[in-house]
């Protein structure tokens, strides 16, 4: 009898994959459903990729608004068709550019954005009423939103006609990437506020990407990236739902976002599984009527933590794997990463490889062709129901222990996810995993690739055109509006109106967050070991 190649053929999450699937591995060919239709296993929308394609986005932003803003430029004219921004750490903190704590800092992971004046430039001469833009940001969510509604007021155009999504999940922060600010209750008021505001004033746009991408980035396995991710939306929803507001009128732009690792076969599965599993859920436990908030719609970004610095172009081929898997999951909208990121930033021409690939799959492969062309496939069944089985398992296990916020405070859900990526560094090193030109098929580079930098002069100028904008300010407005933040966060009153109010009297990102910072306080990571 032949050997196996290698010892062990486990997914991510586990399940041992047997040499081949038949009739009898999967028994419910009569209840798979049509696509578009409930519990939306096979994709929610009819025609899928048929009828449009998914949006093709490049995360984006480094250096100065300037800077990015000719990068956006440059993506949608070669055919990207919607912005991601990428901020900086101190925007994403809630730190102006020339706060102590931004030193070293601005414009190096993202775009610095503190005012009004630089959200203008970051958006300069793009048709606002006509691009989708996603803006991966949390804790100053609120606030980011409110620049980009006062630069489209600026220039004609109301808050109704603009489409796009903030990141504002607080608890996958806590859980996995830590740029939080407030702790996870006056967060999650913060973001409820977002639901309400948005529901009636900017309709279109989705108020929050319950993101899963960051929690498998830290090491989780696909069927705790579901878990926690789902059940991080259901804490979303019950909160929205203890401030009052009905679940029909916000639910439908609740919008997630997931990560698409190597196994391909498990990742299309995935993405089978969560959407079957939120469907019910909206459904069945908070009883939501309209089928829009029924529906699992998702943006996924291809996996960072699988590129290797070394022999970066193998990148190119893992982001392909991934990117297919996405589309034959039936991804809304898509960002491909570029080889060059286990690196540095991604130089233009990395960028527009990692577009061309989407590309290529949309309109050269035929993946775009045919609505879910693996449902019926014995192996991705099987596959589909044991994910959800084992994602309803640590659901379960999260509502016995009290819920995600306390699960949050008592560091299990972090142990969890420490644990799994222990193991797969473990089966790395012990060579049970192979990663090619990292820890096999290892050869000597012949040549250091391009790798992009950002100016110390960025920062400087950055800093220096900020203080020019303060001190041309009317100082007693700005003082008044922070008041009235300030107040407001001591209250019950919607704090949204009050951002938009105050970014457009010239008031900064920094100086908002610091009006809240002194009502919410700061939140103090629990140590998990």
């Amino acid at each position: 009898m032949a050997k196996n190649r290698k010892e062990s053929f486990k997914t991510s999450s586990g399940k041992e994959p047997k040499p081949f699937y038949d009739s009898s591995d999967w028994s419910a060919h009569d209840k798979l459903g049509h696509p578009g239709e409930f519990p939306y296993t096979r994709g929610v929308q009819e025609t899928m990729y048929r009828g449009r394609l998914w949006t093709m986005r490049q995360y984006a932003g480094f250096g100065s608004a300037r800077e990015s803003n000719e990068r956006y430029k440059m993506l949608l004219d070669r055919g990207q068709t919607g912005l991601s921004v990428a901020f900086d750490l101190p925007t994403q903190m809630g730190y102006d550019s020339d706060h102590i704590m931004s030193t070293g800092e601005v414009g190096k992971v993202g775009v610095a954005i503190s005012s009004i004046e630089d959200m203008e430039i970051l958006l300069k001469d793009l048709p606002l009423e006509k691009i989708s833009t996603s803006m991966t940001i949390n804790s100053t969510a609120g606030i980011l939103l409110a620049l980009y509604i006062a630069v489209a007021r600026r220039r004609g155009v109301s808050a109704d006609k603009l489409t796009g999504t903030i990141q504002n999940d607080l608890l996958k922060e806590y859980i996995a990437r830590g740029t939080y600010i407030f702790p996870p209750r006056p967060s999650l008021r913060v973001i409820t506020d977002i639901f309400d505001y948005c529901a009636k004033e900017v309709p279109n746009w989705n108020t929050i990407s319950i993101s899963g991408y960051h929690i498998r980035e830290a090491g989780s396995t696909a069927a705790q990236e579901i878990a926690f991710t789902l059940a991080n939306g259901i804490n979303y929803v019950q909160a929205a739902l203890d401030k009052g507001l009905d679940v029909d009128s916000f639910a439908g732009r609740l919008s997630f976002f997931f990560n698409v690792h190597n196994n391909f076969f498990e990742e299309i599965a995935k993405f089978r599984a969560a959407r079957r599993m939120w469907a019910r859920i909206m459904k069945d436990r908070f009883k939501a009527k309209d089928d829009k908030s029924w529906r699992l719609r998702f943006h996924s970004q291809t996996a960072g933590s699988t590129l290797t610095a070394q022999q970066p172009e193998n990148n190119i081929v893992r982001v392909t794997i991934q990117a297919l898997a996405s589309v034959l999951g039936g991804t809304q909208s898509l960002h491909t990463n570029s080889m060059d990121e286990a690196l540095g930033l991604p130089t233009e021409k990395a960028a527009t490889i990692a577009l061309r690939t989407q590309q290529i799959i949309a309109h050269e492969s035929g993946a775009a062709d045919v609505i879910d062309a693996f449902a019926g496939s014995y192996y991705i069944e099987s596959l589909t129901d044991e994910l959800e089985k084992r994602a309803i398992d640590y659901i379960e296990r999260i509502e016995g222990l009290g819920g995600v916020v306390k699960c949050i405070e008592t560091g299990w859900i972090q142990r969890e996810i420490q644990q799994a990526a222990y193991e797969y560094q473990r089966a790395v090193e012990s060579k049970k995993e192979i990663v090619v030109g990292m820890n096999e098929f290892i050869q000597k580079e012949s040549h250091s690739p391009e790798i992009l930098k950002v100016s110390e002069a960025v920062a400087k100028e950055q800093i220096a055109r900020l203080k020019a904008f303060k001190a041309k300010r009317d100082q007693n407005a700005v003082a008044q509006h922070l008041e009235k933040i300030r107040a407001a966060a001591d209250g019950t009153t919607n704090l949204m109106p009050l951002f938009v109010d105050a970014v457009e009297a010239g008031c900064t990102l920094g100086e908002i967050s610091d009006s809240l910072r002194k009502v919410f306080g700061q939140y103090k990571e629990t140590i998990t070991v």
